[in-house]
């Protein structure tokens, strides 16, 4: 990442409270894909006075000035990264809900080759792999 979700807030011309400061940090300090519940939890524990409206309509600010992604993996929780990442795909664990972040050469190379054959040049594409855990 070449700025912070907080340099982009900026150049955006977002106004940035403390609030929406805390709640940028929390965002940007994710390890994860933390659904809206998630970043209030991690944003009230350092802050207090946020309220979760105060978190659904900053993300919601955030994603539409096109500074946090959506995603969603089937389990009815929009979850959020920031818009910035390098490009990759996901595989979501369906015992733990983990997701797991991949990049395979031979996959995206697959990919071009596909939609080449179908006539088409490759602009983009969000890969979703859904598993279980092989048993050892």
């Amino acid at each position: 990442m070449t700025t912070t979700i907080i340099d982009r807030c900026e150049q955006h011309g977002l106004r940035m409270t403390d609030q929406r400061r805390t709640i940028a940090q929390v965002l940007q300090e994710a390890d994860d894909h933390p659904d809206v519940e998630e970043v209030f939890n991690r944003a009230s524990a350092r802050d207090p006075r946020i309220s979760i409206a105060t978190v659904y309509r900053t993300v919601k600010l955030f994603e539409e000035s096109g500074i946090l992604e959506k995603v969603e993996f089937g389990d009815g929780r929009a979850r959020y990264e920031s818009a910035d990442r390098d490009h990759h795909d996901h595989l979501i664990d369906l015992n733990s809900g983990k997701v797991i972040e991949f990049v395979d050469d031979e996959i995206e190379a697959l990919q071009v080759r596909i939609a080449a054959k179908l006539g088409y040049r490759l602009k983009g594409h969000r890969l979703e792999l859904y598993g279980v855990p092989l048993k050892k």
